[in-house]
């Protein structure tokens, strides 16, 4: 039988690297119920036992701040596991022990991973580490994630001691709050309020730290027990006001941090005599992020990212192409004529295999992120924008969310959204959660790719830093513009950690980008599967009626009544150009163009085909013709439809549809196709309407449709008015 455990910690403790460590490749990821919070899950099987793990959200307390510290809270109040693994970064020890204090007042069993043991040496720390467990009375065991040190005598503790419980930690928090604290344990465990989930000191502790969750439980539990609670904590707080100027909450998080700097001075932690040197990241800091060199640098980095990511994404993307050009001539060869064949080379082949064919590009992509994310540099490119998102009235926080929505490419504006929480001020939460969706997430990449591989070959990697300059600057421009008139407000402070510099793991850096390529992937075979045969339908019915086909038939007719049979056959009999006289030649490009306009006029008058027609009277405007319409409109379910349906359209109006070529080959020799039209797409793409599930996600983070529909007007019309202008332009120009 296998033991439940959970890992839990503050961001850059080195938590998801060592449960990369125990659990390698058996770990899926999903999310918690009911929410979009990340939730990996793993097995670790050795000599020892098997463990069920759990990686909860990184979180730096107990406190209902955000929504990853009330998924990680109710996990293991609801789940209750044998016990939970504490990752506490060994080099900043004083700051993770604060979360490691809050579990012990839970009376949650607990063990502590003393981690980055190496990182601490070099710092010239030195812990004791048995002073340590003998004084917080829960056991401590060092480790070094990143190589796997300490692993087996972890587990080999957690097997010993999980399950056995640890006696809940009472802290003294003065005279007034503990007074308080006791009058309220009396009441609560006297009405047993709370008590089936939560002790009842720890739930009185709540009440004191006005946790917004507790507060909601406690007045549905039992309104009149709330409501005595609330008064003792009005009283407290009247009282600390007039006397000491200060806050239950804030006094509380004070003799916390008292009760861990007492722990460390009893022979817990010693320094070597060279511990106010300065530190290796803070000397490369002092480059990195220099005002004047740190965002040159950055641009650097950026623009290192896409030459690699172009580079050497390239082969494995024409062996793709290749593949699903294999698979589409296959089906060509064996199926007979007729709908099914239809669906399966136009619809699923050439939209989904469009799609999947910018695999590789998005795996690189992700390569590169993780490098970035997991080496610390990501940290510093929020602290360098930090003072540049003050001067559009978002605050430095924001620029995570915008990271993590695809600043650098490849992200999706969902956890973006998500991500937003953290902001403390509605004003500026609400301004960033509608901007982020301006990033360019991993379902526009593909359009990028495709669009840059078609029309900028010789620049690509200089085309995705300019993509990517633009969707940050319209992004901030925009911030400001509400910031200025819808969401007017007063800005708020910034404070960030930045964590040390650390070389990734290679072990670290592939779970991490095969997780992100997996979800792109998955979407790709499911959603975009789905999306791509609806398209694919109404690209296809309800076809020419019958007196259209016969003038097609009559053209046809036209052509071979002036031919002899004996040239007929030789084309029939032929396969592909080769060894066809010029005359034979000629007939068969006749019968080719008549097939193509046929197709044209079928995909035309298509349910798809006369809304992309409707529309081109407006879109012609911007350069879009009324087969990118279709695939505009299908991007709003989801970005990667947009490459999908240009898949199918061109699919589907084919002119040779023998002739094995991409689609990007396609759009260079299709009509009304150009450089300018191309980048008025891209930029169309930037900024129009978030998918549908950004759009449902702003909708619950807000509480109110207005602003979801806010966000779709807005950025279409924002888009179409900025395409608009780059093509109208650009015809001036060129």
């Amino acid at each position: 039988m296998s033991t439940a455990i959970a890992l839990a910690g503050n961001p850059n403790s080195g938590k998801t690297t060592l449960f990369n460590e125990l659990t390698g490749a058996r770990q899926h990821v999903g999310n918690y119920p009911g929410v979009t919070v990340e939730k990996k899950q793993g097995t670790c099987i050795t000599d020892t036992g098997a463990f069920d793990i759990v990686d909860l959200p990184g979180t730096y307390s107990l406190t209902a701040y955000s929504l990853e510290e009330v998924v990680a809270r109710d996990f293991l109040v609801n789940e209750r596991p044998a016990m939970i693994v504490n990752i506490v970064d060994a080099s900043n020890l004083e700051r993770n022990l604060y979360l490691s204090v809050q579990f012990m007042e839970m009376g949650i069993p607990v063990c502590i991973a003393l981690n980055m043991m190496d990182v601490a040496k070099k710092r010239g720390i030195d812990i004791n580490i048995d002073r340590l467990s003998e004084l917080l009375g829960v056991p401590v065991v060092p480790t070094v994630a990143r190589t796997g040190q300490g692993k087996k005598e972890l587990l080999e503790t957690v097997a010993a001691r999980a399950k056995q419980g640890n006696r809940a930690l009472k802290i003294s928090y003065g005279l007034d709050i503990d007074t308080a604290l006791d009058e309220m344990e009396a009441e609560i465990k006297a009405a047993g309020f709370l008590t089936k989930t939560y002790p009842a000191r720890w739930v009185a502790l709540k009440y004191l730290e006005n946790d917004k969750q507790i507060l909601e439980l406690g007045a549905e539990e039992n309104k009149e027990v709330a409501t005595r609670l609330a008064g003792i904590v009005q009283r407290l707080t009247s009282h600390l006001a007039a006397t000491q100027d200060a806050h239950p909450e804030g006094m509380i998080a004070d003799q916390r941090y008292g009760f861990i700097s007492g722990v460390l001075k009893q022979n817990v932690v010693r320094y070597a005599e060279d511990r106010n040197r300065l530190q290796q990241s803070d000397k490369i800091d002092k480059v990195l992020t220099n005002r004047f060199l740190g965002p040159i640098i950055m641009v650097g980095v950026l623009m290192g990212l896409y030459n690699f990511t172009f580079t050497y994404s390239v082969l494995p993307t024409e062996w793709l192409e290749g593949l699903f050009g294999w698979i589409g001539g296959m089906a060509e060869a064996a199926l007979p004529e007729g709908l099914l064949k239809s669906l399966i080379i136009s619809g699923i082949v050439d939209g989904v295999g469009g799609v999947l064919g910018f695999v590789p590009l998005i795996m690189f992509m992700f390569l590169g992120i993780s490098f970035l994310e997991d080496s610390g540099y990501l940290a510093r490119m929020a602290f360098m924008l930090d003072r540049v998102f003050r001067l559009f009235g978002l605050h430095g926080s924001s620029v995570m969310a915008f990271i993590v929505s695809g600043g650098i490419a490849g992200g999706c504006a969902v956890p973006g959204v998500m991500a937003a929480r953290t902001l403390k001020s509605p004003k500026e939460r609400l301004a960033t959660l509608l901007t982020v969706p301006f990033m360019n997430c991993g379902a526009k990449l593909p359009v990028y790719a495709l669009l840059v591989a078609a029309f900028f070959a010789e620049n690509q990697a200089r085309v995705m830093l300019i993509l990517t300059l633009i969707s940050w600057i319209g992004a901030l421009l925009v911030a400001r513009l509400l910031r200025s008139t819808v969401i007017k407000g007063e800005a708020t402070p910034f404070v960030m950690e930045l964590p040390p510099y650390r070389l990734p793991t290679i072990k670290g850096l592939l779970i991490h980008t095969w997780e992100r390529t997996w979800q792109y992937m998955k979407k790709a075979g499911t959603v975009i599967l789905g999306i791509s045969i609806v398209l694919w339908a109404m690209m296809t019915f309800p076809g020419l009626d019958d007196t259209t086909l016969t003038q097609f038939e009559a053209k046809r007719s036209a052509v071979t009544d002036n031919v002899s049979p004996a040239l007929l056959n030789e084309i029939s009999a032929a396969e592909g150009d080769d060894g066809l006289s010029e005359a034979a030649l000629a007939v068969k490009e006749d019968l080719l163009l008549i097939d193509g306009e046929e197709a044209q006029a079928a995909l035309k008058n298509s349910v798809a085909g006369r809304i992309g027609v409707a529309l081109e009277g407006i879109s012609r405007l911007a350069g879009f013709d009324w087969r990118t319409n279709i695939a505009l409109v299908g991007g709003f379910a989801a970005k990667e439809v947009v490459v999908s349906t240009l898949g199918t359209a061109y699919s589907l109006g084919e002119v040779d549809p023998e002739e094995n070529t991409s689609l990007a080959q396609r759009l260079q020799s299709a009509p009304g196709w150009s450089p300018l039209t191309a980048f008025s797409l891209m930029i169309f793409t930037i900024f129009y309407a978030p998918c549908f599930v950004t759009v449902v996600c702003i909708a619950r983070e807000t509480g109110s449709w207005k602003w979801a529909g806010f966000s779709v007007v807005f950025n279409t019309a924002l888009a179409f008015g900025l395409s608009v202008a780059v093509y109208q332009a650009g015809k001036l120009i060129l």
